[in-house]
């Protein structure tokens, strides 16, 4: 390795430390931002060792989020089996914080994240307060707010608006101090010394799964889920992370899962979602399905956002 690749991966650690030592769980990322541990059942087919997807019950490195932690010596465990890894990964939805992140994106040509999200505030009457603010190297910024212990917030793209991603249960930030090949992601002066701020009162309803109404023919058992693979395909920009999020959630409910998860992966990947939102939102649906009276849960509505 050479030694600037050494220098940038013992600094990736000594973040991923110092944040972990503030409570935040971590895991190590790729310079793609993807986890830097590959999944130790790649290969597997679905089902043969388990029921439902492994979230490191196996006890080995390699879930994604699943195996973010605080523990400094598991984290040093986890960037020693990631000897590559540039930057790290900040579990979201984790006591003590319960991070929300919203994820501010500004691109050339594109939606301004920023400009909308004031937007939203305007309209909804919500400010936020100072809190911790992460720069990203595309110009974007992300603000980091902290939920209350009985909501459950999902991960979603451009649901509240054109350019305002939020990453909450099953996701993850990218920690200020990671590298990657478009730069580097830090600290917006002023919010080093910063807790993450509640997050506003008006805006927490927001963020959480709309209540979809009853569409029996999106999300039936009785068809092996094709109708959950249909509703996926046929989502427009704007609502495909969403679609996905409940046909994943129905998914889990009626024991399909197994099967139907990498079809309904396949069907959002038809429709131009990015692969890490893709997990993500798995992630998330599977982490909401395992919570008793979570919302979202119920066996008997589909979802039609």
């Amino acid at each position: 390795m050479a030694a600037s690749a050494r220098q940038t991966a013992a600094l990736a650690l000594a973040h991923a430390l110092t944040a972990a030592e503030r409570g935040l769980p971590v895991i190590p990322l790729s310079r793609t931002k993807l986890p830097a541990l590959r999944s130790p059942h790649r290969g597997e087919q679905p089902g043969e060792h388990r029921t439902v997807p492994c979230r490191g019950e196996c006890g080995r490195p390699g879930h994604g989020v699943h195996d973010a932690t605080t523990d400094p010596l598991a984290v040093r465990a986890l960037f020693a089996a990631a000897p590559w890894a540039t930057g790290y990964g900040i579990a979201c939805g984790r006591p003590p914080y319960r991070l929300i992140g919203v994820d501010l994106d500004v691109r050339e040509g594109g939606p301004d994240g920023v400009a909308a999200f004031e937007a939203l505030a305007r309209r909804h009457g919500f400010t936020v307060p100072p809190t911790v603010t992460v720069l990203t190297p595309g110009g974007g910024r992300h603000l980091w707010l902290t939920g209350p212990p009985d909501t459950v917030v999902p991960n979603s793209a451009s649901r509240l608006a054109p350019g305002v991603d939020i990453r909450g249960e099953g996701g993850y930030l990218v920690g200020p101090g990671s590298v990657t090949p478009r730069g580097t992601y830090r600290l917006a002066p002023g919010t080093a010394d910063l807790s993450p701020a509640p997050c506003p009162t008006a805006l927490l309803p927001l963020l959480a799964p709309p209540d979809p109404p009853r569409d029996p023919g999106a999300a039936g058992p009785s068809d092996g889920g094709q109708g959950l693979i249909r509703f996926v395909e046929a989502a427009p920009r704007g609502q495909r992370n969403t679609r996905l999020f409940w046909a994943a959630c129905r998914a889990y409910e009626t024991g399909l899962a197994p099967t139907l998860l990498p079809r309904l992966t396949e069907a959002a990947l038809s429709t131009g979602l990015p692969a890490p939102e893709i997990h993500a939102t798995l992630a998330s649906a599977a982490t909401i399905t395992a919570r008793p009276g979570c919302p979202g849960t119920r066996p008997n509505d589909a979802g039609t956002v």
